[in-house]
C-alpha cells in the first residue's frame, strides 16, 4: 500500500504512473486539502486532508494504520512531516519527504542560505546578492547592472513566483500587461516594493540569458536512481539524460541529501555553461512530461519502496513536448 498526499496538480500523473507500474493487488491511496476528484481519481481511494497541519500528521498516521498503509511520499508539505518523522517511524511508516533530515529543508527552502551552501561545496550557482529593504535593493542593482542584465526573486518561495527580469527601457506597465513573460522596468518594481511596510527578503541576481534545463529525479538517500532532464526550448522542451546540467543537478541533489522524487533546476550562462537555480524537494509540475521520455520515475519510485520489480525503462531519444490544456472527467 502506497499513499500520494497532496502535491501540485501533476499528483494525477504520479498517481498514474503508480498505477502503471504496480500489481493490481496492491492499493494506492491519495489525498488533497480541496476536492479534486480530477487529481486524485486514479487512486483505489482517496481522503481529503485536514488543512491544520498538526491535525493533518495525526491524521496521516492513525489513517496509514487504519488501512495498512505503508509508504507515504509528503508532497507540498515536506518539510512540515520531515519535522515528525519520528513520530512514522514509531507507527513503523516509511515517510518520504524529500530530504534525508531537516537539513535539507533548512537550505534548500531559503533562496540565500541555498546559494551560500552551493557555493561553499564548489557546486557552480547563480551567484546572488541577498535585499531586505529598498536600499539595499537598489545598491544590489546597481552593482550587477554594470555587468549586464539584473533579475531578482524571493528568498523564499516555489515553482518560480515572484521572479522578475528587469529590462532597461521597457515599458511601465510591460509587467500588466503580459505577466507571463515575467520583464519589469527597475523602477515600477522599486515604487511597489519600497510601499511594503515589512518587504521580503529578495534575491538580485545577474539574468542568465541561456537555456533552462529541469531535473526530475527518484532520489534514495541522496543518490539519483533515475533522472530526465527537461531543457526549455520555446513553447517545447526536449529530453536529456546526459551532459553538464544533468551532472550538476545530480552532484547537487547528492550533496543537499534528496530523498523521493525531486526536481534540480539549472540555467545556462552566456557560455553555455550551466549554473543551479534551486533544488525543489517535491515533484514538479512537469513530471508527467517525462513518460514520454520512456522513463516513469513514479513508477520507479513506488515499485523500489515497495521492494517490488521496477519497471523497464527504454529511453526515447529524439522526443519533444509541449504542454496543452485538456479536460478531465470528474467523478460525481
Amino acid at each position: 500500500m502506497i499513499w500520494f498526499l497532496e502535491g501540485q496538480s501533476s499528483q494525477r500523473d504520479i498517481i498514474q504512473g503508480a498505477r502503471d507500474a504496480l500489481p493490481p493487488e496492491v492499493k494506492i491511496f491519495a489525498s488533497h486539502r480541496d476536492d479534486r476528484p480530477e487529481i486524485t481519481a486514479g487512486a483505489d481511494m482517496s481522503f481529503i486532508e485536514p488543512r491544520g497541519s498538526e491535525d493533518r500528521i495525526s491524521w496521516v498516521i492513525s489513517t496509514a494504520r487504519t488501512y495498512g498503509i505503508k509508504v507515504i511520499l509528503a508532497g507540498r508539505l515536506g518539510g512540515v512531516f520531515e519535522q515528525a518523522r519520528a513520530r512514522f517511524e514509531e507507527a513503523g511508516l516509511v515517510l518520504v519527504t524529500g530530504g534525508t533530515s531537516m537539513r535539507t529543508f533548512d537550505l534548500v527552502d531559503d533562496k540565500s542560505r541555498f546559494t551560500a551552501e552551493a557555493e561553499r561545496a564548489g557546486l557552480a550557482c547563480v551567484p546572488a546578492i541577498t535585499a531586505t529593504n529598498t536600499e539595499e535593493m537598489f545598491a544590489a542593482y546597481q552593482t550587477l547592472l554594470a555587468s549586464g542584465e539584473v533579475c531578482v526573486k524571493p528568498s523564499i518561495g516555489i515553482y518560480g513566483q515572484g521572479f522578475w527580469r528587469f529590462k532597461e527601457g521597457t515599458d511601465s506597465f510591460r509587467c500588466f500587461a503580459d505577466p507571463d513573460a515575467r520583464v519589469a522596468n527597475f523602477a515600477t518594481y522599486m515604487r511597489a516594493y519600497s510601499e511594503i511596510a515589512s518587504p521580503p527578503a529578495m534575491l538580485v541576481m545577474p539574468y542568465m540569458p541561456g537555456s533552462e534545463c529541469s531535473v526530475d529525479m527518484v532520489c534514495e538517500a541522496g543518490r539519483a536512481i533515475a533522472f530526465v532532464a527537461r531543457r526549455k526550448t520555446g513553447v517545447h522542451q526536449i529530453f536529456e539524460n546526459a551532459g553538464a546540467a544533468v551532472e550538476l543537478a545530480l552532484k547537487a541533489a547528492e550533496h543537499f541529501q534528496c530523498d523521493g522524487i525531486v526536481n534540480v533546476q539549472t540555467k545556462d550562462d552566456a557560455q553555455c555553461i550551466p549554473h543551479l537555480l534551486e533544488i525543489n524537494p517535491r515533484y514538479s509540475g512537469g513530471v508527467g512530461y517525462t513518460r514520454e521520455a520512456g522513463v516513469n520515475l513514479a513508477g520507479i519510485f513506488a515499485t523500489r519502496r515497495l521492494n517490488l520489480p521496477e519497471p523497464a525503462t527504454v529511453w526515447r531519444p529524439d522526443v519533444r513536448v509541449k504542454g496543452v490544456t485538456v479536460a478531465a472527467v470528474v467523478p460525481k
